[in-house]
């Protein structure tokens, strides 16, 4: 008998008949969170800021299966969560089943619960990126990093989780970079911040991301997750999509695409079979990948799956909203790596942290500056 039974799917089952081909999707009608059962092992709290869509929170909660692998159910239950647009509001909603605050983090600050074990947020980044406008993190949407440091100071979570591009981690942001590290170890955490390479942990998708993890006097230091492939390993494009080549629009399934023509200026790739697909990015416009075979672009339900994400999670809102949303989020499956060494710390609490000074590792960091 499994330890919890924390999530149920009320599904409704769609087949997409073309030819003779079909394509079989159970899409759930919402997810429904559920305690576990008493003297069962222990759930942890979560605060979700800047949650977007979902991908970063069904990361920590597990359940999902993407690419023939199935990602366990991990204890982590979210107890409050926020995001400002209200298309991934609905997404959010419709797949996670958290009934989700939307409206401006500052305005959501005050009903903030008194004590988290976990927080977690993707800081929004437009003003650190490099196809952003280089504002730094003073920038009126990166700064927003500054309403995590409050919402930590208000929840006392035992850890933290921060996510940003990795392009925080390039010289010309170097100065944004120290500003945030000094802000968050001000509040008495020990940091780690560390590059990710997605396509390491399985992600179709060559997509560098910056996590800090602050972790309290109550657990351990903070450990990066060990890669699971190397750069000869990583998963193609064309293994993660190849299935959806002979399907036509359904918009039911997210599986619609861009008709915006190539235009150099607006920075066209097309995907290469072989080797994973480029990075998502959010403002798309023109810049989809166009397919490695089709005469067309990418389709939100193989951007989906390049981000990993499940095809059980379906969004909400038209072509341009769900190009934002999974440009945005976090992929689920490298989410969920972090999620598991988070929950090894909180399992293992203070005792090896303990036999350590706290002077001895105040900043855990690989910054690949070079």
């Amino acid at each position: 008998m499994p330890d919890t039974v924390p999530i149920q799917f009320q599904t409704l089952e769609d087949t997409t008949l073309r030819g003779d081909k079909a394509l079989r999707i159970r899409a759930p009608r919402r997810i429904v969170q559920m305690m576990p059962k008493q003297h069962e092992s222990q759930e942890y709290t979560v605060v979700s800021m800047f949650s977007g869509c979902g991908g970063m929170d069904l990361g920590f909660l597990g359940g999902f299966e993407v690419f023939g692998r199935k990602y366990e159910r991990l204890p982590f239950r979210i107890v409050w969560a926020n995001e400002h647009n209200p298309v991934a509001c609905a997404t959010y909603r419709k797949n996670i089943g958290v009934d989700i605050i939307c409206g401006d983090v500052w305005d959501a600050l005050p009903s903030l619960p008194k004590q988290a074990d976990v927080l977690i947020g993707g800081f929004p980044c437009q003003d650190i990126s490099i196809n952003g406008k280089r504002a730094g993190a003073n920038g009126k949407r990166s700064g927003l990093y500054k309403a995590m440091i409050e919402a930590i100071k208000i929840c006392k979570p035992k850890v933290f989780a921060a996510e940003n591009v990795g392009s925080l981690l390039m010289p010309c942001n170097a100065n944004s970079l120290s500003q945030v590290l000094t802000d968050f170890g001000n509040l008495g955490y020990t940091l780690s911040c560390e590059s990710y390479q997605a396509a390491d942990y399985g992600v179709p998708q060559t997509r560098l991301r910056v996590f800090i993890v602050g972790t309290s006097p109550q657990v351990s230091p903070f450990a990066k997750p060990p890669a699971e492939r190397d750069k000869a390993h990583w998963m193609p494009v064309k293994e993660a999509i190849c299935d959806l080549e002979s399907l036509d629009e359904s918009p039911e399934i997210n599986h619609v695409w861009s008709r915006a023509k190539k235009s150099p200026e607006q920075g066209d790739r097309t995907l290469v079979a072989d080797r994973p697909a480029y990075t998502i990015r959010a403002e798309c416009h023109g810049n989809i990948q166009w397919h490695y075979r089709l005469n067309r672009r990418m389709s939100m339900r193989e951007a989906a799956r390049v981000q990993s994400f499940p095809d059980n999670f379906l969004f909400e809102g038209k072509l341009r909203e769900t190009e934002r949303q999974i440009g945005n989020a976090v992929p689920p499956i490298l989410a969920w790596h972090v999620a598991r060494a988070i929950l090894d710390i909180l399992r293992h609490g203070a005792a090896h942290h303990l036999r350590r000074r706290v002077k001895d590792i105040p900043l855990q960091a690989n910054l690949p500056f070079e």
